[in-house]
């Protein structure tokens, strides 16, 4: 018995030692849409993604966006993925809708880590596939400027896609249905909530009033920089090499 936990004690030191070794080094959140630490796009590429993709997540709410890096180390670039994804929490909390595209120039390897939210509008298949047409073709010619927008063209239209029908098949069910005896109580309960609320804090109704308006994004704009919304990933996506 003595030995069996002497033994029982040694593999723990040893596997403590060895989770130490291949511990996860992530960067900072980033304060951006694109960080190109790699410095592998033009400045002018870097400026033109990032205002695409801030205003694609005013637009449709979906946080995508872009790092590059020079290397994951040891750590398969698979983890290294799915760990930056989580400390960072890109996508909506609840939705888990982000996405985003790694680029590790020393190590050539991209990935496309995708929340749990998109998973059913971009299978691992189909972003394999965009990896494999769209994103190293260019960077084996050097366009790397021509990857990422390529890649984003794709991946935004892909993602577009499923929005459109997810917001089809989500008005048919209310459409031309008349409201209830319950909803339409309900309704007469918010509107006295917020006129009373009206004439004892105007500021703060109104400023309801405008966020429930503008879908809850009404403070994104003002922000000044990328930051994530608490969303997860599963490990979903695809991996490449150039």
């Amino acid at each position: 018995m003595l030995a069996g936990l002497l033994l029982l004690a040694y593999t723990a030191g040893v596997q403590a030692q060895a989770g130490t070794g291949t511990e996860v080094q992530i960067p900072a959140t980033p304060q951006r849409w694109v960080t190109d630490d790699a410095g592998v796009l033009s400045p002018a590429a870097v400026a033109e993604f990032d205002a695409r993709l801030e205003e694609y997540e005013r637009s449709s709410g979906h946080q995508v966006i872009v790092y590059t890096g020079k290397t994951t180390g040891i750590v398969p670039i698979e983890e290294w993925a799915v760990k930056a994804f989580q400390a960072w929490r890109v996508g909506r909390q609840g939705l888990d809708d982000g996405l985003v595209l790694f680029i590790m120039a020393d190590d050539k390897r991209l990935r496309i880590e995708v929340g749990y939210g998109l998973e059913g509008v971009l299978p691992d298949a189909l972003a394999g596939r965009i990896i494999n047409d769209e994103i190293v073709p260019r960077l084996q010619q050097g366009d790397n400027d021509g990857a990422v927008r390529a890649a984003l063209d794709r991946l935004t239209a892909v993602i577009a896609g499923e929005a459109a029908g997810s917001g089809e098949n989500q008005a048919q069910p209310g459409a031309g249905r008349p409201m209830t005896l319950g909803e339409k109580v309900m309704v007469g309960i918010a509107i006295l909530f917020f006129l009373i609320l009206f004439i004892t804090n105007p500021q703060l109704a109104l400023y309801l009033l405008f966020t429930i308006l503008s879908g809850g994004r009404g403070g994104s704009g003002g922000r000044g920089g990328f930051s994530g919304g608490g969303g997860r990933s599963g490990g979903g996506g695809a991996s490449g090499s150039w």
